[in-house]
């Protein structure tokens, strides 16, 4: 290009028009004419497969076009979301827990105590259950514990009526169980409750009221009377008493009001009274 420019220049050629004109034989040269992709004859005839061929090359462009690598930093395009009226259901896997059910764990500790709740009703009476076996014989109990007063007293010397009550004192001790007669004052002191038995006994004066009466504490309970008579006689008089303890059970001569008396000599023993325990109030 260099020497062509100075051939020119000796020629006597301006040199700008030289360079303008190379350079266009050096492009008519190099191009060429342009020519369609298919013959003019072919143009004006329809063949639908050729249609067919054409959207499968679209096709296959946009699949490439999807397909082109892209760097990790470029935008992700979101794919286009279709709305739609039917309802969208999520599967949802279904696991069976028997297979995933582990081992036994250890019993816990108990739990504290809760209120105690309402009294609820009472219950039908349930049926009669199974007769039990016979049980073992048990240690020998106690003996029975038995009670017992008793006692018989008589008096020797005779007695009459004064302007007072008196009480009979007796001088003869024939039986005093444990003492529960006392021979000073005349009375027997209960101190077993129960049921008792007491009988009197005692000789008439001739000519002579015989008035006595067997006291139970300050009551009369029973009496022993025997008219005048020109003869003495035995009389006598019994009864049974329910008693506490510290009951006193004694008799009494009738005061003076009528000349009343009781026989006896210093020798024999004319008057008894006596009384005993029949039954334990504590035994039932």
């Amino acid at each position: 290009m260099f020497q062509m420019m100075q051939v020119c220049g000796g020629r006597g050629m301006p040199l700008p028009a030289v360079s303008v004109g190379v350079l266009l034989l050096v492009c008519a040269k190099w191009a060429e004419p342009y020519r369609t992709p298919h013959p003019e004859e072919d143009q004006d005839r329809y063949d639908p497969r050729d249609y067919r061929q054409e959207t499968d090359y679209h096709r296959e462009n946009s699949d490439s076009k999807r397909t082109e690598c892209r760097r990790c930093c470029d935008p992700v395009e979101e794919p286009l979301q279709y709305s739609s009226n039917y309802p969208q259901y999520q599967v949802v896997p279904q696991i069976n827990i028997t297979i995933l059910k582990g081992e036994k764990g250890e019993v816990g500790q108990r739990g504290p105590y809760g209120k105690t709740g309402k009294t609820g009703q009472m219950g039908p009476r349930g049926t009669h259950g199974l007769k039990g076996t016979k049980g073992s014989i048990g240690t020998p109990g106690e003996p029975c514990k038995s009670y017992y007063a008793a006692f018989s007293v008589g008096r020797k010397k005779a007695l009459h009526s004064n302007d007072y009550y008196q009480t009979l004192v007796f001088d003869t001790e024939l039986v005093n169980l444990y003492g529960h007669f006392n021979m000073f004052t005349g009375k027997f002191f209960c101190y077993v409750p129960g049921i008792y038995y007491f009988s009197l006994n005692v000789h008439t004066w001739n000519q002579k009221e015989t008035y006595l009466h067997v006291m139970k504490n300050e009551q009369e309970m029973a009496i022993l009377y025997a008219q005048p008579s020109d003869r003495s006689i035995m009389q006598s008089q019994s009864l049974m008493l329910e008693l506490e303890r510290d009951d006193e059970v004694w008799v009494r001569l009738f005061k003076g009001e009528r000349e009343n008396a009781v026989f006896s000599d210093d020798f024999d023993t004319y008057i008894t009274f006596s009384g005993h325990l029949i039954k334990a109030k504590s035994e039932g």
